[in-house]
């Protein structure tokens, strides 16, 4: 090469050189429009994990990290390997009867009269509780209420009864709370005691051979026809610990009029038992009813990838510690055609989180100083599959969970203009949501309260998994006070969405985004983070919160 070529080559790289050693760019709405464009594209045919488009996501992720500078974060590698169980039934094969073991007893024959089948999905819909070719669960119908226990509130829903083998009736939600008590269960809030997920735990811990929680729209928050489109179908699980407890043969749901009906057999009223239930003195109810659900199922075994990279912070002792963020960046892939269209591109859900976080870890990598703790970043798979990645992430942690001092989350990163509010999940749980309350306060912003707590937003995106395990942990999103916007105008986009995009093909790019609220939002997250990172403090749970003594028990394990 000539001597002339190579000074002008040098020459033309100076000013990038120099612009490596400045103030990183801000983060603007045009960046976050290149990777929303990109992640929410026909190309990548909705994302859904392990499949091409899922891993063109996942590759594309971590190009960004690499091209910003930022870390690998599993040994050398951006890619977080995750095992995913696809299990589906066989409908054609499911068989789901109760009988009443007393009646006809005493009569010519004693075997009790044949009772008619539950109804898939019409009454029942059940489905493996673990990656298994044959399911089945066959024992006594015990109702537990609630099927809680929760010693904080002096709640014991079992009362030492022996459950094993058994087929669990459950209420959903929490108990509601008396006038003289009325923060029991978090008062109006759901508790994680509520969710379905805590119930199916316990029902496994205990031994039980199956369980089916009982639906009503109010309490469960949704219609039935959720819970049918929820899982009528297949389902995605993470491979079964040998180490855990055996697993419930069958999950399911069951519909009140229905479960009223089958607790009829016996003489009993189900609106009694749920009256019942209410009260601390309650105790499981034998039914002496038999239930006996049996199906086939088809398995197979995949494999996704989390995509983790990390910010070195400055501080020699404290950059052992981490603040991580998280956002999934799987949707559902190609599914029923709706008008036509068949992607379904979670353009909001959740390529704008995604879009937003990259250009935080850009901001971060490239920024001087460097907080004193490390930034973590984690891209999750398979959240639209139960939290699948971040669960397995909370399982196989890349960094020490007792290092790991907080969790900021990012499900949904606002395309509809700037805010002067924000909503956060786990406001009330954590000493970061107060926090986060008065650096907004300090630019005028405010946080507003969840519109439904009794729904347990909290226990449905991925900051749940960092907070089962111990990890301080809060969502961030736009709130409904939109800058230039009528009253009332945020509320009404929400429940537009809800009602018309939300996990369909119509949450699609538009390029009449206002992306100024997304890159709004990104910074917040980015400055609250790294005021997280630098704090002499580290974040904390609330005395009530469920999460408390699983953190208390990682740090003194850690001792």
């Amino acid at each position: 090469m000539r001597i002339t070529t190579l000074i002008s080559l040098v020459l033309a790289a100076a000013p990038a050189l120099a612009q490596s050693t400045a103030a990183p760019a801000p983060i603007t709405p045009n960046e976050i429009d290149g990777h929303l464009r990109f992640l929410s594209s026909d190309l990548l045919e909705g994302r859904a994990p392990a499949t091409r488009g899922g891993r063109l996501a996942a590759e594309y992720i971590a190009a960004q990290l690499r091209v910003f500078g930022v870390e690998p974060g599993v040994n050398g590698s951006y890619f977080q390997k995750v095992p995913i169980d696809v299990v589906a039934a066989t409908r054609s094969t499911i068989r789901a009867v109760a009988t009443n073991r007393g009646a006809g007893v005493g009569s010519a024959s004693d075997a009790p009269p044949a009772a008619p089948a539950l109804r898939y999905p019409e009454d029942v819909v059940v489905w493996a509780g673990s990656a298994v070719e044959t399911s089945g669960a066959s024992g006594e119908l015990v109702f537990v209420g609630y099927g809680s226990t929760a010693p904080e509130y002096q709640w014991d829903d079992f009362k030492g009864a022996d459950v094993r083998g058994k087929v669990l009736l459950i209420l959903v939600n929490d108990p509601p709370a008396p006038r003289n008590e009325p923060d029991l269960f978090g008062g109006r809030a759901m508790t994680y005691y509520g969710r379905w997920t805590y119930k199916f735990e316990e029902a496994e811990r205990r031994g039980a051979a199956g369980a089916l929680i009982i639906h009503t729209t109010e309490r469960a928050g949704y219609p039935w026809h959720t819970v049918v489109g929820s899982w009528a179908k297949e389902q995605r699980m993470l491979p079964r610990d040998p180490k855990l407890p055996a697993p419930l043969g069958v999950r399911g749901w069951i519909t009140d009029s229905a479960a009223t009906a089958l607790l009829a057999q016996a003489g009993l009223d189900l609106a009694q038992l749920r009256t019942r239930a209410e009260s601390r003195d309650f105790a499981p109810v034998a039914t002496g009813i038999r239930a006996e659900i049996a199906f086939r199922n088809t398995v197979e075994h995949l494999e996704s990838e989390n995509v983790v990279g990390i910010v070195r912070g400055r501080d020699p002792v404290l950059r052992d510690q981490f603040v991580a963020f998280s956002s999934h960046w799987d949707h559902l892939g190609i599914g029923p055609a709706v008008d036509g269209d068949s992607i379904y591109n979670g353009a909001l859900d959740n390529a704008s989180g995604v879009a937003d976080l990259l250009a935080v870890a850009r901001v971060a990598q490239q920024s001087s100083p460097r907080p004193r703790r490390s930034l973590l970043f984690v891209f999750v798979t398979a959240e639209e599959s139960g939290l699948l990645g971040s669960e397995f992430f909370g399982q196989n942690p890349t960094a020490p969970v007792d290092k790991i001092v907080a969790n900021i989350n990012v499900d949904g990163g606002n395309i509809l203009g700037r805010v002067r509010d924000l909503t956060v999940l786990g406001f009330n749980k954590s000493s970061l949501g107060p926090a986060l309350a008065r650096m907004l306060g300090t630019r005028g912003m405010r946080i507003t309260p969840e519109e439904h707590p009794e729904r347990g937003y909290f226990y449905r995106s991925d900051h749940f998994s960092f907070a089962k395990v111990g990890i301080p942990s809060i969502s961030i999103g736009a709130g409904t006070d939109y800058i230039g916007r009528p009253r009332g105008w945020g509320v009404e986009q929400n429940e537009d969405y809800t009602a018309k995009r939300y996990h369909q093909p119509s949450d699609a790019y538009r390029p009449d985004f206002d992306l100024t609220g997304a890159a709004q939002l990104a910074e917040i997250i980015l400055r609250f983070g790294a005021s997280v990172a630098n704090s002499p403090t580290v974040p904390t749970w609330n005395p009530d919160a469920e999460f408390r003594e699983v953190r208390e028990k990682s740090l003194r394990a850690s001792l």
